[in-house]
C-alpha cells in the first residue's frame, strides 16, 4: 500500500498529468472551434460548403486517431510544417474531435422545436438573432451532457500522444513500470489518476447543468444563464424586483371578463360593411398557387382584406387555409401569383427579385404582420413576459424598460399578469395561446393572422382564447384573418367568411349570410357536419 501511495504522489507521474491535460485542452479547444465551423458549413444553405464539411467528417471520423497523430508529427514536416510533439498531438486530437463536436452542435440546433424558429421568423427575427436568442440558448442545454462525455473521451484519447513521444501520463507509467517491473501498482495508480480527472470533468458537467437549469428556485442567486449574452433577465432588474416582492402576498389571478357577443342588426352590419369597403386594402392575394410535389394546395386563390376587416377562413383540413396564412407572411414560398400586404410585395424588391432571409425578416417587422400558430410556438427557455418583451428589444430596438412595460400591459390584458414569470411548460394550453396572442400583438401589427388558434386546446380551454380574440375584434378593430372551425365564433366576430376547398375559395360573403344560408353545397355540407359535432363547451 505504501508503495502504491508513493507512485500516486510521484512528481514524475504528476508531471505527466500536466502534459495529458495540455494535450486534452488543445484537442478540446481546437476541436470546438473547428467543430463550430464544420457545423455552420453543414447547416449552411450552400451545398458545396455542406459537402466539404461532410467529406472532412467522413475522413477524420473514419481513420484511427493514432494514425492522425503520426501524420501530424511525421508527415507535416515534409511540407515545411514542423510542430512540437505536444502541439502536433493536440492538433491531431482537435482534428479528430471536430467532426464529433460538429455533429453534437448540429444535433443540438436541429433538436430545437422548428415551430419556435418559425415563430421567430414571423416576429421579424433575422437568422443571426434567431440563432443567438432562440436556438443557441436551448441547444446548449441539450449539448452539455454530450460535450461532457466527449471531454472524457478526449482525455482518455490523449494517451495516444505517446506514439509521438509526448511524455504524458500513460507513457511515463509504462516507462516507470518497465524499469521497476511493478506493473500492478504503477498502472493501478495511473488508472486512479485518470479516474480522478474524469470524475472532475463529470462534476463540472453536472455543475454547469445545474447552473443552466431554468427551473431552479429563484432568488438572489445568480445563475450562469444570467451572464450569457442572451441572458434571460437583466441582473439589476432581477434583484430589484426580488427585493420589491419579497414581502408581497401571492398575487390574485386575473380574470377575463366576458364581452357580450356581437349582436348586430342587419342595418348595423350593412353600415359596418360600407365603412370597411371605403378603407384601404390591407392584404391582397391574386391567382396564388402552391404545390407540394404533385399535390396542389393553393389553386389560383384570390382574396382581398381591407383595413379593420375580420375575415374567417373555413374549410376542411387540407383545403389550404394554413398555407394561405403562411404565404401572406412569407413563411412559405409559392409557385405563382402575388401577395401584397399594405400594398407591398412582402419578400420581393421593386424589381420582383426575391430578398435574402435577413431582408425578408426586416421587411416583416416593418410591414407589421403578426401571427398566432396552432401549437403556440412559445420560446421554451423564456418566461411568459420574456417571450413578449424579448422580440421587442431584439427586433424593434425597444429599451428593456419599455419592452417590459409593454409586456406587462399585454399580459394584464389577456388575464395572465400573475403568470408573467412562468415558463411555457408550466402554463396550460389556453394560457400559452394567450401569451402567444399577446406576443403577436406587442409590436402593434397592422394585420394579425391566426392559424387555428384553438385546435390544439382541450374543449374547456377553448373559450378563454376565443374571448381574447373576440376582444381584439370588437374593441380594437384590428385587421384579422382567422383560420378556424368555430362556426358560431366566426358568426359573432367575422365581417366576412371565405370557404376554401381544393385550394381555392368556392364561396365568400358576409359572415352571417354565408353561415346562415350557404349557397354552395360543399359549404352547406361542411356547416352541417360542424353543427352536428359541436359541443356547448366548445361553442358559446
Amino acid at each position: 500500500m505504501s508503495l502504491f501511495l508513493h507512485y500516486l504522489s510521484m512528481p514524475y507521474l504528476l508531471e505527466g498529468i500536466e502534459l495529458t491535460l495540455e494535450v486534452t485542452a488543445l484537442g478540446l479547444g481546437g476541436g470546438l472551434i473547428l467543430g463550430l465551423i464544420l457545423a455552420g458549413m453543414q447547416l449552411s444553405r450552400f451545398w458545396l460548403l455542406a459537402a466539404i464539411a461532410r467529406a472532412y467528417t467522413v475522413i477524420f471520423r473514419g481513420t484511427p486517431l493514432i494514425l492522425q497523430m503520426v501524420f501530424a508529427y511525421d508527415a507535416l514536416p515534409h511540407i515545411g510544417i514542423k510542430l512540437p510533439a505536444v502541439l502536433a498531438a493536440g492538433l491531431a486530437l482537435a482534428c479528430n474531435e471536430a467532426p464529433f463536436i460538429a455533429e453534437m452542435l448540429r444535433a443540438g440546433v436541429l433538436g430545437v422545436d422548428r415551430g419556435q424558429v418559425t415563430a421567430g421568423q414571423a416576429l421579424g427575427m433575422t437568422p443571426r438573432i434567431l440563432m443567438w436568442r432562440v436556438i443557441a440558448p436551448q441547444a446548449i442545454r441539450t449539448m452539455i451532457p454530450a460535450f461532457g462525455n466527449e471531454a472524457v473521451s478526449a482525455l482518455k484519447n490523449s494517451s495516444l500522444a505517446s506514439v509521438v513521444a509526448v511524455q504524458e501520463l500513460t507513457l511515463r507509467s509504462t516507462q516507470l513500470a518497465s524499469s521497476t517491473f511493478d506493473f500492478f501498482s504503477i498502472f493501478f495508480a495511473s488508472g486512479l489518476l485518470y479516474l480522478v480527472l474524469t470524475f472532475a470533468i463529470s462534476v463540472i458537467q453536472l455543475f454547469v447543468e445545474w447552473l443552466l437549469d431554468l427551473d431552479r428556485a429563484k432568488g438572489r442567486e445568480r445563475k450562469l444563464a444570467d451572464y450569457l449574452p442572451w441572458r434571460r433577465v437583466d441582473l439589476g432588474t432581477k434583484l430589484e424586483l426580488t427585493e420589491a416582492t419579497v414581502a408581497d402576498p401571492e398575487p390574485v389571478q386575473a380574470e377575463l371578463t366576458d364581452t357580450p357577443p356581437l349582436a348586430l342588426t342587419r342595418e348595423e352590419r350593412t353600415r359596418r360593411a360600407a365603412t370597411i369597403a371605403r378603407n384601404n386594402i390591407a392584404v391582397e392575394t391574386k391567382d396564388l398557387t402552391k404545390s407540394y410535389g404533385a399535390q396542389k394546395v393553393l389553386d389560383g386563390l384570390d382574396l382581398t382584406v381591407r383595413v379593420g376587416e375580420v375575415v374567417a377562413l373555413l374549410g376542411p383540413s387540407g383545403s389550404g387555409k394554413s398555407t394561405l396564412l403562411r404565404c401572406i407572411n412569407h413563411l412559405e414560398s409559392w409557385d405563382g401569383g402575388t401577395v401584397r400586404v399594405g400594398g407591398r410585395r412582402l419578400g420581393f424588391d421593386d424589381n420582383g427579385k426575391l430578398l435574402s432571409p435577413r431582408a425578408i425578416a426586416n421587411e416583416r417587422a416593418t410591414v407589421g404582420v403578426g401571427m398566432v400558430f396552432q401549437q403556440f410556438n412559445l420560446f421554451a427557455h423564456l418566461s411568459a413576459k420574456e417571450n413578449i418583451a424579448g422580440p421587442l428589444r431584439w427586433v424593434h430596438g425597444m429599451t428593456r424598460i419599455d419592452a417590459d412595460r409593454r409586456a406587462t400591459e399585454l399580459l394584464d390584458r389577456v388575464g395572465l399578469s400573475h403568470r408573467a414569470d412562468a415558463l411555457p411548460r408550466h402554463l396550460s394550453g389556453g394560457q400559452q395561446q394567450r401569451v402567444a396572442i399577446a406576443r403577436a400583438l406587442a409590436p402593434n401589427p397592422s394585420v394579425l393572422l391566426l392559424d387555428e388558434p384553438t385546435s390544439a386546446l382541450d374543449p374547456e380551454l377553448v373559450n378563454e382564447v376565443l374571448e381574447v380574440i373576440r376582444r381584439l375584434a370588437i374593441d380594437d378593430g384590428l385587421t384579422m384573418i382567422i383560420s378556424t372551425h368555430q362556426i358560431r365564433f366566426a358568426d359573432e366576430v367575422a365581417d366576412r367568411v371565405a370557404f376554401l376547398s381544393g385550394g381555392t375559395i368556392i364561396e365568400e360573403g358576409p359572415a352571417h349570410e354565408v353561415l346562415s344560408n350557404p349557397r354552395n353545397p360543399l359549404t352547406a355540407r361542411f356547416l352541417s357536419v360542424m353543427e352536428a359535432d359541436k359541443t356547448p363547451e366548445v361553442v358559446r
